[in-house]
This record gives C-alpha cells, sequence and structure tokens, in this order.
C-alpha cells in the first residue's frame, strides 16, 4: 500500500500519538525509538528506487540506539525528507518521491521481504530483519505484498521476530531443481524439507513450490500471478496453459514474452498468511534455470526475477 498524504502507509498517521509525536521530533532522535529495550543485533538497512533498479544507499550494520522502529532506523542513519509533521516520508538521500517514467512514485517499505501494513514508526525492528526502503511508481498497484529481494528472508529470521518452518513443496522431489532450492536454504542456515505439492494453505509454514506452472498454478494465492501486479502484486503473468509468461514493465504493459524454457521467482502473500514464494516455469527447463537462480547475488533487492532460456535474470518490472 502506497502512501496516502491522509493515511500513509509509509509514514506513521496511523500510529499511537506517542509515535506520532516521536517521528515529528527528527532532529533529536533520541525518543525515536521504542524505549531503552534491547538494541536489535545484525539488521541491514538498505534504499533503493525503482523496484530496487537503482541503489541508492545501504548499511550492513545501521546505527541503532535501544528498541528501534522502522522509522526511528531510518531516521537515525539516513538523511530524510518528510512531510505533514514528520508523519510521511517524502525524500531519502535526496531521492524524492514526485514521478517515476512518467509515473507518480512514492516511498514503501518491507521487513524481511514482506510490505509494510502499517506506520513505519509503529513497525518493530527485530534482530536479524532486513529493512528495504524503495521508491518506485504505483500506478498499476499500491500494494506488493511480498517480493524476493531480502533472500534468505523471510525464511532465515522469520516475520516479526517469530521464525516458521519452511517447506520446500515440488513437482518431482527428487528432481535437480527441488534439491536446489533446499540445498541453497540450507546452505543459508534454513532448515527446509521437501515434500509433495499441496494445493492446501497453511498458515503456520512459509513455502516455496518448485515446479511448472501448470503444476503449482492450484495453491492459494497463485491465481493471481494470470492477471498481473493489481491481483498479485507480481509484473508478470501466465498465459491460461502456462506455457508462455508475459513481462511486464511499470505501466503494466507487455515488455517481453518467454516461451519453452522461461522461469519465473516470485512471492505473493494470501491475505495475512505467510508469503508463498514460486520458483516455477513454462517447462520442466524453465523451472531448472529458475532453480539456478535461487541465490541471494540473483535475487538481492529485486521485486521478483523472470530467468530467460539463455539462463539471463531479468528484475521485475522490466526497465524501460
Amino acid at each position: 500500500m502506497r502512501q496516502l498524504a491522509p493515511r500513509p502507509h509509509l509514514g506513521v498517521l496511523r500510529a499511537p500519538a506517542g509515535l506520532l509525536a516521536c517521528a515529528v521530533a527528527t532532529a533529536a532522535l533520541a525518543g525515536c525509538g521504542l524505549g531503552a529495550g534491547n538494541a536489535p543485533s545484525a539488521v541491514r538497512l538498505t534504499v533503493t528506487d525503482d523496484f530496487g533498479a537503482r541503489p541508492v544507499r545501504s548499511w550492513s550494520a545501521p546505527k541503532v540506539a535501544g528498541q528501534e522502529t522502522v522509522m526511528s532506523l531510518l531516521l537515525r542513519n539516513a538523511n530524510v525528507g518528510t512531510r505533514y509533521g514528520g508523519a510521511y516520508v517524502s525524500s531519502i538521500e535526496g531521492v524524492g518521491e514526485g514521478e517515476a517514467s512518467g509515473q507518480p512514485a512514492s516511498w514503501f517499505y518491507y521487513v524481511n521481504g514482506i510490505e509494510g501494513s502499517k506506520g513505519a514508526a509503529a513497525t518493530t525492528v527485530h534482530s536479524g530483519d532486513r529493512i528495504w526502503w524503495d521508491r518506485h511508481a504505483w500506478s498499476q498497484t499500491d500494494s506488493v505484498p511480498a517480493v524476493v529481494g531480502s533472500f534468505p528472508e523471510p525464511f532465515l529470521d522469520g516475520i516479526a521476530g517469530r521464525r516458521y518452518p519452511v517447506r520446500v513443496e515440488c513437482e518431482d522431489v527428487s528432481g535437480d531443481p527441488c534439491q536446489t532450492v533446499v540445498q541453497r536454504l540450507r546452505e543459508a542456515g534454513v532448515p527446509a524439507r521437501p515434500a509433495a505439492i499441496t494445493t492446501a494453505g497453511d498458515a503456520q509454514t512459509l513455502r516455496v513450490l518448485v515446479g511448472r506452472w501448470s503444476a503449482v498454478d492450484g495453491a492459494p494465492g497463485a491465481q493471481g500471478l494470470a492477471r498481473g501486479p493489481r491481483a498479485s502484486g507480481v509484473y508478470a503473468r501466465f498465459s491460461a496453459d502456462g506455457h508462455t509468461l508475459t513481462l511486464l514493465d511499470a505501466r503494466g504493459d507487455a515488455a517481453r514474452r518467454l516461451g519453452a524454457g522461461g522461469g519465473l521467482i516470485a512471492a505473493v502473500r494470501p491475505g495475512e498468511q505467510p508469503p508463498l514464494w514460486f520458483v516455477t516455469g513454462t517447462d520442466r527447463a524453465g523451472v531448472s534455470a529458475a532453480a539456478r537462480a535461487f541465490q541471494a547475488p540473483v535475487l538481492d533487492d529485486r521485486f521478483a526475477v523472470a530467468v530467460t532460456p539463455a539462463g539471463s535474470a531479468l528484475g521485475l518490472p522490466v526497465s524501460g
């Protein structure tokens, strides 16, 4: 959900009055965390532009002071411009809201790959969290509920401080794509286990579905991928038979079509459930290509990633 002046998603206008006052007091910062509790450790802070396509600045070890909120952490480390009494993030490190590629653009934040659902000053930072702010256009959708660019989060440190069991559900449990995805998770410190695909939802498990689109499209939340970003938050859509993957630009226009050998790594979030990840493709070759791309150097700061038959990884939406 994008920032709106009367009720911003990334600011704090929906937050309690005490947090509002904290955001207004940006110059002092001393009281802008949650209090004198334990400071979160191993936190990362990233700022990008245009769906992660352009890095702005990142901090592998940002300054923290006691308990922090997403807003206080940003204010403590970055040069931030605000409006509406400090309750609306209008610029970070000199990059302001306004337009991107001729479309209205605003700042959004993600914690461990999950879009913030409330004000940044009302969202607590936990140890291990990756906080990611991105300015992007929102003409096609003002909500991208889950992204892949914080991998290995949320698998490693979880959601809001809670770790979830991880299950890799595969069209072919013994196949190379399934084994590759499981191995990549385990290398990242995630105790993942493989299983056969089930179409039942699971609010207590983080799931990665590995298989051809025609084999995984029955999962709850998957149907939106056939209808584009307004339904799924993903700037790509599969054809009805699953044999074609259309890649979209930020305007929602078709920028490229992948047939045989095309792959996709994307995440959706059905309601308030944990995000559901897909390592999928138009055919078995596409699934294999997507599985090989399932690693941090490829996924870093990407909302979703398409893989061409030649093995090239393309961040989504496709840049104009």
